[in-house]
């Protein structure tokens, strides 16, 4: 993996033995996560809405990755791919909720509502069905060092757009937000816990997703980010990677910057 003008071996995390499902892992940031979690001796497991694509992503991973197709906007679409998973995997140590839409970018009075209600469900609803089914799993098992009840590792993808609200993206921005609060609340249910749960507010990352946006709203975006490019995969595989392992102990509900500078809080 290369940053821009530079050229460095990875710096080694411990996923050693660990399992992850990552959700809309077939392309783009899950599908970088998962490089990143594999190479640091851990295996996945890609939940993505496009069977082919995942099956696709997951052979050129290697015999350490699976693909299901699950619906993360639908409750028993997750909760058969909870039981599904734990059939190849003895348990889930981490689960990235990477699946995401941008929905169209226009005022929000022209802001059609049935795609207002697909942003939603896929954005927030998406990550509260995986963390609530995954979660119940996660409290039933240990192996982490921090004491308590059960052991993992969530780690929500939100936007730096959830903090600051983009312009044309109402949607997109307020269901980034949402993503904020509920990785909040739910980090402080189990701080009691050895599961933890952070997220992370990336700026712009020129992936697929991009295709969904307006070239004035790419260009909008870049112009916020004061070190002048995008981010890359690899940069926030590695922040996420980090947030995945045991290393990762004593920070739980807390939301991690990659903006390039842009976030002021």
């Amino acid at each position: 993996m290369t940053r821009p003008q530079e050229t460095t071996e990875l710096n080694q995390l411990d996923f050693n033995g660990r399992h992850a499902v990552v959700t809309g892992g077939a392309t783009g940031l899950g599908f970088g996560i998962a490089q990143r979690l594999i190479a640091s001796g851990g295996s996945v497991t890609l939940w993505d809405r496009d069977e082919e694509a995942a099956a696709k992503a997951a052979e050129s991973l290697g015999p350490r990755a699976f693909a299901l197709k699950v619906d993360v906007s639908q409750h028993a679409s997750v909760a058969q791919a909870v039981a599904a998973t734990l059939a190849h995997a003895p348990r889930v140590d981490a689960l990235v909720n990477s699946a995401g839409i941008t929905g169209p970018n226009t005022k929000l009075w022209d802001y059609p509502v049935d795609a207002w209600r697909q942003v939603m469900e896929v954005n927030i609803n998406g990550v509260f069905l995986c963390c609530r089914e995954v979660v119940a799993q996660m409290r039933r098992q240990g192996q982490g060092s921090e004491g308590g009840g059960g052991y993992g590792r969530i780690v929500n993808i939100a936007s730096v757009a959830g903090k600051e609200g983009n312009p044309n993206a109402s949607a997109y921005s307020a269901s980034k937000a949402a993503v904020i609060g509920l990785t909040k609340s739910l980090g402080k249910e189990l701080a009691d816990t050895g599961i933890r749960v952070n997220c992370v507010t990336p700026a712009a990352v020129k992936t697929a997703i991009f295709d969904q946006m307006t070239p004035e709203h790419i260009a909008f975006m870049l112009s916020k980010i004061p070190v002048g490019r995008f981010g890359t995969v690899e940069e926030v595989a590695a922040m996420v990677g980090w947030l995945c392992t045991e290393d990762c102990s004593f920070s739980t509900g807390a939301v991690f910057d990659l903006s390039g500078g842009r976030s002021t809080y």
